[in-house]
Order: C-alpha cells, then sequence, then structure tokens
C-alpha cells in the first residue's frame, strides 16, 4: 500500500517525461501547442489520460497534436495507477494564469461567456468538477480555439462513452462567430488575475 508522500513521488517521477512539452510546473507551451495543465483538478487530468489512453480522444486523422498525445500516453502511463498518480500530482501544482491576455472586447466577452460558458466552466472560468467541466484559466488562446473547433467539427466529443466530450460539442454549436470566441477568450484571459 503506497503512503502519501510515495505516491505524490511516484506521481513527480512519471510526469518527468511530461516536462519536455507542458513544463516543469505544468504551465504550458503555446509554441509547442501544449496546455497548461496546473490547476485542473485531478479528476478530469485523470479523465482525458484515460481517454487517450483508451483511444476515446487523440484518434482523429484531423488531430496530430491528439494522436502524438494518444501514443504519449499510452507508452508512459502502462496502468490505471499511473494515471491517478500524474492526475493527482499536477492537480497540486500552481495554478497559471495568462500572462498576456488575449485582446478582445471584454463587454461582449463576458455576456457570451456567462450566456453559454459559465454555467458549466463558472462565472470565472475556474471550472466545476461537479459538472466535469475542466478550468480554462491559464490555456493559452491557441489551444481553447483549437479544442473548440475539435468539438465543433466533430474531431472531439464524439465517442459515446465521453458525455462531457459530447455536451461540450453540442455546446461548440451554439456560438454564432470567431469574433465573439476571440472575445470569450479575452474575457476568461483576465479572470484569475491580480486586481
Amino acid at each position: 500500500m503506497y503512503g502519501a508522500s510515495s505516491f505524490a513521488a511516484d506521481g513527480e517521477k512519471l510526469f518527468a517525461p511530461c516536462v519536455a512539452c507542458h513544463g516543469s510546473k505544468g504551465e504550458g507551451n503555446a509554441t509547442l501547442n501544449a496546455p497548461a495543465l496546473a490547476g485542473q483538478d485531478a479528476v478530469y487530468i485523470e479523465r482525458q489520460l484515460r481517454n487517450f489512453r483508451t483511444r476515446r480522444r487523440g484518434t482523429d486523422k484531423a488531430d496530430v497534436l491528439g494522436t502524438q498525445m494518444q501514443a504519449a500516453a499510452t507508452t508512459m502511463l502502462t496502468d490505471d495507477a499511473a494515471v491517478t498518480q500524474v492526475a493527482s500530482y499536477v492537480a497540486k501544482l500552481p495554478k497559471t494564469v495568462n500572462a498576456k491576455p488575449a485582446p478582445g472586447d471584454l463587454h461582449n466577452g463576458n455576456n457570451k461567456y456567462q450566456g453559454i460558458c459559465g454555467a458549466c466552466h463558472g462565472v470565472t472560468a475556474e471550472g466545476n468538477p461537479a459538472l466535469k467541466a475542466p478550468r480554462l484559466v491559464g490555456l493559452d488562446a491557441h489551444y481553447i480555439k483549437r479544442q473548440f473547433a475539435h468539438f465543433r467539427d466533430g474531431v472531439r466529443g464524439t465517442d459515446p462513452k465521453d458525455t462531457p466530450g459530447r455536451q461540450m460539442a453540442m455546446m461548440s454549436k451554439t456560438l454564432a462567430t470567431d469574433r465573439d470566441l476571440d472575445d470569450i477568450i479575452a474575457f476568461i484571459h483576465r479572470q484569475g488575475r491580480p486586481k
């Protein structure tokens, strides 16, 4: 049986190969198209890693980056215990915020975000584990846009066993314009920052 400190140490060791893309603090690397992981709850990280490992995510030919992550999750995380250890470790990393917020109309962004996204992802985009909705604060604009397009275009969220993904795929079709998405991202990027 693992003690808490042994479990955390194993999670840190298992996360070591992930540092090359996601950063030593899970802060992400937009240049490598690797999202920030720090600040996500353990259940969300665990679900996404399992989705990659079970091929519920990262198999569509239009998702080259997801395919790379699917391969990495499958080869580096050999069992469910490893997935749980990495997810627990990542969840304890300090939360990220966007160093350089995206430009946009904050009034429109707030209105659109609260009307479409806020009920699941939280009023300040901090996520809602009870609704299986991830934290959006700290994610770079390109990642958000890419994942939004994947949901909208049927690249992600199509597996019948991925209920939260299917819900997001449905919701992605309710946003009218790319400008509205830019404004929503501008709003998200202002959240969690010192006033």
